[in-house]
């Protein structure tokens, strides 16, 4: 196993040599190469910490023998549910369902009565089909059935209202540098807060929602201060609808729901292995397709976002430890999934090496009969590793999520397990089972990375991308067997010696 890293490791090393000279322009000036730019090394490290979660995981089942073929559905299928888990409705505080519209008498019949409407009072009536656009003017209150006194053109139309309040004054911010776009005096004490948001609407035409930044409420009015200037047409004639933020699940529930629900998942593909007798090929082939199903179908097949988080979670996915920053101006950071990949690949290497449950892996993947005589429960071997794929697909398929800040499932994801199985290979996987390493893997998904960043650096067509992903999984298998027959020659020459 030792001659497998070191040799993985000397090909890395000569693919950087090779790169940094290739991209040096002339070739021998190391200093103009764009491989070594700082932004590169960045890109590198990122996407190595990124695949290399998903081939520790993966080596985990190539080491009992198996394989697992739905790790980029899986990814896929994690990033949806985490953006559905933290998703966010700004709803108004002060409003409710619309059940039935009547033109006739100019009334709109509320699932809710609202105690805070009164005759005189602005409201937004809003569904699929607006009837009529902009604000209508309450005439009259009676319980759930509000009276307006525009003429009202459509009967049933299903929708909302929401009370709109008055805007007395307006000032712009002129700080170069401010967090606040405007400030605006609204009528009225209302709850909320400066994750909420402000939208503001004209009688006859107009419509803006702004990030609200900070809030101060006195004397019966209440200032908002929001992140963008709305514009010079923003005046008094306007009115407001304040929006609370709702969020459906905390971050921490969000993300230990998502690392659940994939090891629940492994766990049924480890069952279907152990118990029902399935092959591995078809249990994860099936979970490819129905993963990749279920995420279309839980987003309508639409994309997912997490646009609410740019500042914030999705720093994890795509932020860096700054280093040093020149005089010049650049800088150069370990962006934040490497530490994920360092903590989880120190973890899986002491386990797989430290710990009786790695010796039995690996005696699991040479000869499954012998382990079970020797007392080994192989099923519950199994199910380990199939729980520690998907669950570390999972961490993968977040981060991966979190990073391009949005999910569209029906590409997100796509040969993931590719890239993958390729790594395991490399880093000295025997898709025969019962050998691994996960330095090896991790070397292995930087060899992987680095022969992308050559198809892009040196301006090889990207549609080469796939045939040479292909070729470096075969070239490993084959440099697996052949390792392997001269290592039973040698056994055979010492037993006869």
């Amino acid at each position: 196993m030792k001659g497998k890293i070191l040799g993985i490791f000397g090909l890395l090393v000569t693919l950087c040599v090779f790169m940094t000279f290739m991209t040096s322009d002339p070739w021998y000036s190391i200093g103009t190469s764009k491989f070594l730019l700082a932004g590169n090394i960045e890109n590198l490290l990122s996407r190595t910490a990124l695949y290399g979660i998903l081939g520790v995981g993966v080596a985990f089942v190539i080491i009992t023998s198996g394989i697992d073929l739905s790790i980029g559905s899986m990814v896929c299928l994690s990033g949806v549910l985490l953006a559905m888990f933290l998703h966010v409705d700004y709803r108004a505080n002060v409003s409710s369902p619309v059940i039935q519209v009547s033109a006739a008498t100019n009334q709109i019949i509320l699932k809710n009565a609202i105690a805070d409407i009164h005759p005189g009072d602005r409201i937004r009536y809003f569904g699929v089909r607006l009837a009529p656009a902009g604000l209508l003017t309450v005439s009259s209150v009676d319980g759930a059935t509000i009276t307006v006194e525009e003429k009202l053109t459509r009967d049933n139309t299903l929708g909302e209202v929401a009370r709109a309040v008055a805007v007395t004054e307006i000032k712009r911010s002129t700080d170069e540098g401010s967090e606040h776009g405007a400030r605006i005096v609204i009528a009225g004490v209302h709850g909320i807060g400066p994750r909420d948001r402000l939208t503001l609407v004209h009688p006859v035409s107009g419509l803006k929602t702004e990030a609200i930044t900070k809030v101060e409420s006195s004397s019966g009015a209440t200032t908002v201060y929001v992140r963008n200037d709305p514009g010079e047409r923003l005046t008094t004639e306007w009115f407001a609808i304040p929006l609370n933020r709702h969020q459906r699940m905390s971050v921490p529930m969000a993300l230990l729901s998502v690392l659940l629900i994939a090891a629940t998942l492994g766990l049924v593909h480890g069952l279907l292995v152990t118990r029902a007798r399935l092959q591995p090929f078809v249990v994860t082939l099936c979970g490819l397709l129905i993963y990749r199903g279920l995420s279309r179908w839980l987003t309508s097949d639409n994309p997912a976002g997490f646009g609410e988080y740019a500042d914030g979670l999705c720093q994890v996915g795509s932020g860096r430890l700054n280093l040093y920053t020149s005089a010049a101006g650049d800088s150069f950071g370990i962006p934040y999934p490497f530490f994920f990949l360092a903590t989880i690949g120190t973890i899986a290497a002491i386990f797989l090496n430290r710990t009786i449950w790695g010796r039995y892996m690996l005696a699991l993947g040479r000869n499954e009969e012998a382990a079970r005589f020797s007392g080994i429960n192989t099923g519950n071997v199994t199910l380990m590793a199939y729980v520690a794929c998907t669950t570390l697909a999972a961490v993968g398929g977040m981060l991966f999520a979190l990073d391009s800040l949005s999910v569209s499932p029906s590409s997100f994801g796509n040969f993931f397990e590719l890239y993958a199985i390729a790594a395991a290979v490399l880093g000295g996987c025997s898709l025969r089972g019962g050998e691994g390493s996960i330095v090896g893997v991790v070397i292995g998904t930087a060899v992987m990375q680095i022969l992308n960043n050559l198809i892009m650096l040196l301006k090889i067509s990207g549609t080469l991308e796939y045939a040479i992903i292909g070729s470096v999984i075969l070239a490993g298998v084959l440099a697996d067997e052949v390792v392997k027959r001269i290592a039973a020659r040698r056994r055979l020459r010492q037993r006869v010696q």
